[in-house]
C-alpha cells in the first residue's frame, strides 16, 4: 500500500514538473524552439545534454574569442540556478526576452523618427541617436545591429525590415 502512495506522489511530481516547465514552451512559437534547440546544442559541445564551464569556453573559443574569464563563465552558469538544461536555457531567454516591446510599439518609435512616413531612415542619423540618447550605445553595438539591417546604397535604413528582425531574429542564415 505503501508503495503505491509513492508511485501515485511521483507521478503527481512529474506531472505538476511537466505543467511547471511546458509553460515556458508556450511563450515561443515551434519554429523559435527549433532555433533555441539548434542554439542549445551548438553550445552544448561535449552533447550531454548540459550546458557547462567548458562548453561555454569553447563555444567563445569557436567564435575567435580565446581569453574568456572564468568568472564571467561562472555568472553565466549561475543564472540557471543549476545544471542548464534545453527547459533551462529557454527559461533563461524567456526571462531575457520577457518584457521587450512588441513590434508594432517598436515600429512606431521608428515612425517618430520618419516624419516624412518614408519608411526609412539615415543610418548615420540613427548611428548619432543611439550613442547619445537614453542608454547610449557604443560604436561596436550600433555595428553589430547594422550587420544584420537591411541598408541601401543611400545610407538609408528599411526601418520595418529592421523591426521585424529585432522582434523575430534574422532569418538570412536559414537562406
Amino acid at each position: 500500500m505503501a508503495s503505491r502512495k509513492a508511485v501515485t506522489r511521483g507521478k503527481a511530481a512529474a506531472k505538476r514538473a511537466q505543467r511547471g516547465s511546458s509553460n515556458v514552451f508556450s511563450m515561443f512559437e515551434q519554429s523559435q524552439i527549433q532555433e533555441f534547440k539548434e542554439a542549445f546544442s551548438c553550445i552544448d559541445q561535449n552533447r550531454d545534454g548540459i550546458i557547462s564551464k567548458s562548453d561555454l569556453k569553447e563555444t567563445y573559443m569557436q567564435l575567435g574569442k580565446m581569453n574568456v574569464n572564468d568568472d564571467g563563465l561562472e555568472e553565466m552558469l549561475k543564472e540557471g540556478k543549476g545544471p542548464i538544461n534545453f527547459t533551462v536555457f529557454l527559461t533563461l531567454f524567456g526571462e531575457k526576452l520577457n518584457g521587450t516591446d512588441p513590434e508594432d510599439s517598436i515600429l512606431s518609435a521608428f515612425k517618430l523618427l520618419d516624419p516624412n512616413g518614408t519608411g526609412n531612415i539615415n543610418k548615420d542619423e540613427l548611428k548619432q541617436l543611439l550613442m547619445t540618447q537614453a542608454d547610449k550605445f557604443t560604436a561596436e553595438e550600433v555595428e553589430q545591429m547594422y550587420a544584420v539591417t537591411p541598408i541601401d546604397v543611400a545610407g538609408n535604413i528599411d526601418y520595418k525590415s529592421l523591426c521585424y528582425i529585432i522582434s523575430h531574429g534574422d532569418e538570412k542564415e536559414e537562406s
